[in-house]
């Protein structure tokens, strides 16, 4: 709930002051397009460091081994390139930290840490079973079934 609250109420009442600060030191034409330029940089960031985790991703799955780095790493540089796409100053302070690569490997080792203190840690093991299109047909040891007698209608 006081999560919620910091989120919902207390920021964006933040986020309009430092704007407003920030237009009075600058001029209000050149906050505004500060804010239109970190936008639109914030956006490219997203889908340069998106683009890469995805491959990253498909790698690990076409390795055979579990993707839980890039998983994380996608799920911050989703956050990070909101928080960006937002308008604010600190908002985009922070989803700087989370699409720079260097602070998400480090911000992975702390959630790690922490998931492993908590002991909530999961093992999962993916194998890879034959699909029956895969398997070559079998041959069939007894003739098909004869196709059932047509049905006839009663009349009218």
């Amino acid at each position: 709930m006081a999560l919620l609250f910091l989120l919902f109420i207390v920021m964006p009442i933040v986020e309009i002051y430092v704007i407003i600060q920030v237009g009075q030191a600058i001029g209000a034409l050149w906050t505004i397009l500060l804010l239109i330029a970190d936008s639109i940089i914030g956006a490219r960031l997203l889908s340069w460091q998106g683009r890469g985790a995805w491959l990253r991703f498909q790698e690990a799955l076409a390795a055979g081994r579990m993707p839980h780095n890039e998983i994380f790493d996608g799920v911050m540089i989703v956050v990070g390139g909101t928080l960006l796409l937002t308008p604010g100053f600190i908002t985009d302070v922070f989803g700087l930290v989370l699409l720079v690569p260097p602070t998400r490997a480090l911000l992975r080792r702390f959630q790690i840490r922490s998931i492993s203190r908590r002991g909530t840690v999961a093992r999962v093991v993916i194998r890879n079973v034959p699909t029956r299109s895969s398997q070559p047909p079998r041959p069939r040891t007894e003739p098909p079934a004869p196709p059932p007698p047509p049905r006839e209608l009663p009349p009218g």
